[in-house]
């Protein structure tokens, strides 16, 4: 998980109380994920890799979790909701 995330063109992203809740402006569509306080919205500005999100705010994630959010960032970016670089 070395590489940084920001939203595609026309998508925004927004916390809730569940996790976050992402919405494409080109054609409704909501993606939620449900990740706890793993990741917020500021994540997607694309300034820190995953790890260095986890660590500047001292998060202790299982390797399960660690599975689980590779896995949705992974399933976002092939939806074209984000982009990896």
């Amino acid at each position: 998980m070395n590489h940084t995330y920001i939203l595609a063109p026309g998508t925004q992203v927004r916390e809730e109380d569940f996790g976050l809740l992402f919405y494409n402006m080109s054609g409704p569509r909501l993606h939620f994920i449900s990740l706890g306080d793993m990741l917020g919205s500021s994540f997607f500005i694309g300034k820190l890799t995953v790890e260095q999100w986890l660590a500047e705010r001292d998060l202790r994630v299982t390797s399960k979790q660690r599975s689980g959010l590779t896995k949705v960032l992974n399933q976002l970016r092939d939806k074209g909701v984000i982009i990896e670089r």
